[in-house]
């Protein structure tokens, strides 16, 4: 009974983003022939020690004759998705096949949307849910699930109604939560203290989650020249935490996140360091990940170039056709990944004056707003766009500065 607790203690954990991922190592202590507790602790591992994640899969292994037919299909899917050899897009089918034969397994619903994630396809990753969605109706967290894949799909008025729906369900569901964004800058003090700053003073494990939020929104700010006074001293505070690297590796995108945050305090040595980590980690994969994943480097490289005040460098790591949304390999969401898409854009208009006269090379402002304009048809309400149209602008003489400085202003400039 033991072990079965911890596991379904385990899938509650991982479907609310709590911070006791770390239960399920306990299932394999009460039973040590357990094949869903071992292959579910090699998962939990597999990021951070990958020599003791295949101790637990070859124990897992060893004991599938005995074990259930659910229990096969889990392990069959998930020793290959943390193989190292394992293939992104077979590894999609098999949680695919074990969704169609196990629809109440939200647990690897999750599993493979965090997939999707990380390869930048939320259209099969609607797609698993709608695939379940008719057995888990009433379930908890499967609104928010839905929510998600609709909300990186475009289709706002869907993921609304399913946030709302996961809302009435369940109010702590985190996936529903990221559906609804965007707050007054006068607010921003008190979310970050009285919200995410709590939750990292807390004593126990801090989830990835957290860590995400706290730089996020410190990088956001950095990016619309926001980032100074109280806020640089809660960068410092964030930043001496993120020097331990038990908190490096457990994601692309806070990796790359930290190498900003560490960068932009002058804990520069350290910012290498967990860049040439990631590197050594690039190298180990195979050929097809690698040219994947690559673009996860050359991102902290520019990150890191950015956060020091290099711009040129900066942009000269980016490129002159960069898109952030080709980039969602990291595993960050539209919104998450929509920032380094500003800093693209700030690097334009950065490197194309000096500190003392408009000296600029027109080509790049003018290119600048270009992709300022095209943010603006989908993003019209964001006063920190049309500020970037207005400096934009205003760099080429053009008489479209004022009016985008007016429709920053009744917008509000106070909201982030």
């Amino acid at each position: 009974m033991d072990k079965t607790l911890r596991c379904v203690r385990w899938g509650y954990e991982v479907l609310s983003y709590g911070r006791n991922w770390k239960v399920i190592l306990e299932a394999p202590l009460h039973d040590k022939d357990c094949v869903l507790g071992n292959v579910l602790a090699a998962h939990y591992l597999s990021s951070s020690d990958h020599s003791k994640a295949n101790t637990y899969v070859e124990a897992a292994r060893s004991n599938l004759e005995q074990s259930t037919a659910y229990e096969k299909a889990v392990f069959e899917a998930v020793s290959y998705l943390i193989s190292e050899d394992g293939d992104d897009d077979l590894a999609l089918e098999m949680h695919t096949q074990l969704l169609t034969r196990f629809p109440k397994d939200l647990a690897s619903l999750k599993r493979a949307q965090v997939l999707c994630f990380y390869m930048g396809q939320p259209a099969p990753s609607l797609s698993l849910v709608q695939q379940v969605l008719p057995v888990n109706q009433e379930e908890s967290y499967i609104h928010g699930m839905l929510a998600f894949p609709l909300l990186e799909l475009g289709r706002m008025e869907e993921a609304a109604a399913a946030s709302r729906k996961g809302f009435e369900i369940n109010k702590a569901d985190a996936w529903a939560h990221h559906c609804v964004r965007g707050s007054p800058m006068s607010k921003i003090e008190d979310i970050y203290d009285n919200h995410i700053w709590k939750e990292l003073e807390k004593g126990d494990a801090v989830p990835p989650e957290v860590y995400l939020n706290a730089i996020g929104l410190l990088l956001r700010l950095d990016v619309r020249d926001a980032l100074q006074g109280s806020f640089e001293d809660r960068l410092k505070l964030l930043a001496a935490r993120l020097t331990d690297q038990e908190n490096w590796y457990m994601s692309w995108h806070l990796d790359i996140l930290i190498v900003w945050a560490l960068a932009k305090v002058g804990e520069t040595s350290k910012a290498r360091e967990l860049l040439e980590g990631l590197k050594l980690r690039l190298s180990k994969m195979n050929k097809k990940k690698q040219e994947v994943m690559k673009r996860g480097i050359q991102l902290g490289e520019a990150v890191y170039e950015y956060a020091k005040g290099d711009y040129k460098q900066a942009l000269e790591r980016l490129g002159s056709d960069f898109n952030a949304f080709d980039y969602k390999i990291i595993g960050a969401s539209d919104e998450q990944i929509d920032v380094f898409n500003e800093m693209w854009c700030q690097l334009l208009l950065k490197t194309g004056q000096s500190s003392t006269v408009y000296n600029y090379e027109r080509s790049d402002v003018m290119q600048a707003k270009g992709v300022i304009k095209e943010r603006i048809k989908v993003r019209d309400g964001v006063p920190f766009t049309w500020r970037l149209l207005e400096k934009s602008c205003d760099m080429e003489g053009n008489a479209e500065a004022e009016s985008a400085g007016e429709r920053a202003k009744k917008l509000g400039s106070s909201y982030f």
